[in-house]
């Protein structure tokens, strides 16, 4: 046989483009349809709640679910349903104000520590060791004790907290991305510094942040809950799935829909951001 005819015989072997693989991943395209349904309700939540949010009916106090209140009512009569309906609205403005801050921040600092080095490096090595030795929770407590308790205070000692983590990542990835060739030949050709930081190391080391943002917007939404159970994020009559839970914590086991409705939107929605970053990092890998 000729070696044309082998080559036209031969099969052409074609890797799959990033968004065939995306449609080929089930438990990527659940996160993508769990957290759009989330961002539709957050954006419409009168378009799909039947009733006022805060609307109190003391002839409905407590009342099991029916088909004219599908998640129950809560001590003050008012429609379960649609109170986590219009919570999505908050606890998505969680996921999304409580990590942008810190990402942006992060992502600039570690981009700059991880190139210059130096007296910068080690001034942020003793800020990320005191900040790191403290649990999360427990500094974002205290931050929030300090300026009161509200959602932008929250807002506030989340960042100052949590940017250190997404700067560690983002150092340890410009020092690595430095290391190629493509970065000493931008210094060889003269290039500025603020040129190969922003348009060509960051880009490159970027990938791990936006994996890491995904899952962190659902350890947000988490400590949001948290917080607003404990009194320290959103504040009654707001509704938002921590408080919610909070006002039904007495009353588990005469009216469960109280706690376990807003409890199982925290879960599918930090569900649907892990499953999001999961996947997010398996197509985003380098493939070979």
């Amino acid at each position: 046989m000729s070696d044309a005819t082998v080559s036209s015989t031969q099969a052409v072997v074609r890797k799959p483009g990033r968004l065939r693989l995306a449609l080929a991943k089930p438990g990527f395209m659940t996160g993508i349809a769990i957290i759009g349904a989330s961002v539709v309700l957050a954006l419409f939540p009168g378009l799909f709640a039947p009733h006022d949010p805060n609307f109190i009916d003391y002839m409905a106090v407590r009342q099991p679910p029916s088909w004219l209140h599908p998640f129950g009512t809560d001590l003050l009569g008012r429609d379960t349903f649609s109170r986590v309906i219009w919570a999505y609205s908050v606890n998505m403005q969680m996921a999304f104000l409580a990590t942008v801050f810190a990402l942006l921040i992060g992502v600039v600092v570690g981009a700059l520590v991880g190139y210059y080095r130096g007296i910068a490096d080690l001034v942020f090595g003793r800020v990320v060791d005191a900040i790191i030795t403290f649990p999360f929770l427990v500094l974002v407590i205290a931050v929030v004790a300090v300026l009161g308790p509200g959602l932008i205070n929250m807002y506030i000692a989340i960042t100052l907290v949590g940017w250190v983590y997404y700067a560690r990542l983002m150092r340890a990835e410009v020092i690595s991305q430095k290391a190629n060739d493509y970065a000493s030949a931008g210094i060889v050709m003269g290039y500025s510094d603020r040129r190969i930081i922003f348009r060509h190391l960051l880009p490159n080391a970027i990938t791990p942040i936006i994996v890491y943002w995904m899952t962190d917007m659902a350890l947000a939404i988490l400590l949001g809950s948290s917080l607003g159970y404990l009194g320290l994020g959103a504040q009654p009559p707001q509704a938002e799935w921590g408080v919610l839970i909070a006002e039904g914590r007495n009353f588990i086991t005469t009216a469960w829909w109280l706690s376990l409705m807003p409890g199982i939107a925290i879960v599918l929605t930090g569900l649907g951001f892990s499953l999001i970053g999961d996947g997010l990092a398996d197509l985003l890998r380098p493939r070979g």
